[in-house]
């Protein structure tokens, strides 16, 4: 069974104004998700789907259906508030989205074999893709799951801090938790992270989390359970959020399973800041160059 590809997309319109400015960075306009479908699609996935805002779902379907045409299915899914609250009344005040884990939670009907979760704005690699779908294919089942971890050198930004979810393994590779660090910058050649009041150093090849998960459908009753209990405790939170680390933490913390932590040897970019814009389609334009990826994506698009 060919794995599905679950793209999180739902936050693009309030972060690009609408889905017709989202930025160009191939040679002929490509986004960083037209590479991540195109990655996906010759690691051998069989299925994407867009979990995306209902009020933007047009203008995201004139810009992707023209070019995913014949090359792979496509399903669409709606990030809806008022989806999985058991009953809950939805305060006034609550106008953004439950999350990540919620958005995963959104895409139950419509995805039933194993499936890799990715952000829509960050440029994974082929190397990610290629992992992520030899794992799905051979490896996944309801009680091992996985993340692809990065370098976290590969993973920083020249213009600012970042903040990454530093993995903590076993000695079988097995994810045992993510602690969040924020802060971090490379700094006289050594990468440090700041945290109360105080600079600490961290290796540069520590594996962190860019939010590229493969879980088996078995996740969405484990998540739902979550969640209704997320709600319950945080419904008077308007800016709470239910992330995917959440569930993961819960899967291992109850022992119904491992997490794998794969390595990549993929450089992981994104715009962070604005001014990484140039720098990401320099990346592109050389990956390009090399021979990685062709210079039209979709050449036959309608």
């Amino acid at each position: 069974m060919q794995p599905t590809l679950l793209i999180l997309a739902a936050g693009m319109a309030s972060r690009y104004g609408s889905m017709k400015q989202i930025q160009g960075f191939g040679p002929s306009g490509e986004t960083i998700m037209d590479y991540s479908i195109y990655d996906a699609i010759r690691a051998g996935f069989g299925k994407v789907v867009f979990i995306i805002r209902k009020d933007f779902a047009d203008d995201f379907k004139a810009i992707f259906e023209p070019k995913l045409k014949h090359k792979i299915a496509v399903e669409y899914v709606y990030q809806d508030i008022y989806a999985f609250i058991n009953g809950y009344q939805v305060p006034t005040e609550r106008t953004k989205p439950w999350g990540t884990g919620h958005a995963v939670l959104c895409a139950r009907d419509v995805v039933k074999e194993p499936f890799a979760v990715i952000n829509a704005d960050d440029f994974y690699g082929r190397d990610a893709f290629q992992q992520a779908a030899s794992f799905l294919r051979d490896d996944c089942t309801p009680e091992r799951y996985a993340i692809i971890g990065y370098q976290l050198a590969k993973t920083l930004s020249e213009f600012g801090t970042v903040s990454r979810g530093v993995c903590q393994t076993d000695e079988q590779h097995h994810l045992t938790s993510i602690t969040e660090r924020t802060k971090i910058y490379r700094q006289d050649g050594v990468i440090i992270y700041e945290e109360d009041g105080r600079q600490h150093t961290v290796p540069d090849n520590s594996s962190v989390s860019m939010n590229f998960w493969c879980f088996h459908p078995s996740v969405f009753g484990i998540t739902e359970t979550l969640f209704r209990d997320f709600v319950s405790l945080n419904l008077t939170n308007p800016k709470s959020e239910f992330f995917i680390p959440i569930i993961a933490d819960e899967f291992i913390r109850q022992g119904d399973g491992v997490i794998d932590v794969i390595p990549t040897s993929a450089q992981w970019f994104g715009v962070t800041y604005k001014e990484d814009a140039p720098g990401v389609k320099a990346s592109v334009d050389a990956l390009v160059a090399a021979g990685e990826y062709p210079d039209a994506l979709w050449p036959d698009q309608d």
